[in-house]
């Protein structure tokens, strides 16, 4: 169950997006839910993404998108749910900040998946199952990225889930903690804003974390 300091309760359902943009700064929870005992197993991908400088301290948002508002396609086989970005002729309504692509992809053994350079960096991550790229067997929990501005082919050696994403550089980012930033001046002003109590609370969710040392 998500919750944050906007005042949004959502729970984390299979297949959905829940998209939280931190700007300028947000507080959130993610806590089991009350179908815990029953549903006592979660597997999931959380994915953090960085924001052009230029909208780094814009306000922060919250969005959720149902499995069945994502488009799904079949290509050669391969199944491919398009969580970000354009694919084949198919659009997600997923927002973004800057060019970016994240597909979902379900691979029988023996199928093969090719993406030309949409993106100027691209990357396939293994779920589940092996593939073959450039010649190289990789299992799962292994990133494989390609060179900046080139394409990406992968091979499923056994039944696989494997998850594409892309984008444009957006440069250096540090992060430290839940802060990210472009500006390590900007990151002791958010430890300091935590530290005083600054940022936002969460809702039926008043728990304090205390910085690391």
């Amino acid at each position: 169950m998500h919750r944050d300091s906007l005042g949004f309760a959502q729970a984390i359902e299979a297949g959905a997006v829940n998209l939280m943009t931190a700007g300028r700064g947000i507080v959130h929870s993610e806590r089991a839910g009350d179908d815990y005992l029953q549903h006592s197993k979660l597997h999931g991908i959380q994915s953090w993404m960085a924001l052009p400088e230029a909208l780094a301290e814009i306000d922060p948002e919250f969005l959720h998108y149902p499995a069945t508002a994502l488009p799904e396609l079949s290509l050669h086989g391969v199944t491919i749910r398009v969580i970000i970005g354009e694919a084949h002729g198919y659009q997600s309504p997923v927002k973004t900040y800057s060019p970016m692509l994240y597909l979902e992809c379900q691979m029988p053994a023996g199928t093969s998946l090719t993406l030309p350079a949409c993106q100027e960096q691209l990357a396939a991550y293994v779920v589940s199952g092996e593939i073959e790229a450039e010649g190289n067997k990789l299992a799962a929990g292994v990133l494989a990225v390609a060179a900046n501005n080139a394409g990406i082919s992968v091979t499923a050696v056994s039944n696989s889930r494997v998850m594409i994403l892309g984008g444009t550089s957006l440069g250096k980012r540090y992060i430290w903690w839940n802060f990210v930033t472009h500006n390590q001046e900007r990151m002791e002003q958010a430890k300091r804003d935590w530290l005083e109590g600054r940022f936002g609370k969460v809702p039926g969710d008043d728990e304090f974390i205390p910085l690391p040392d």
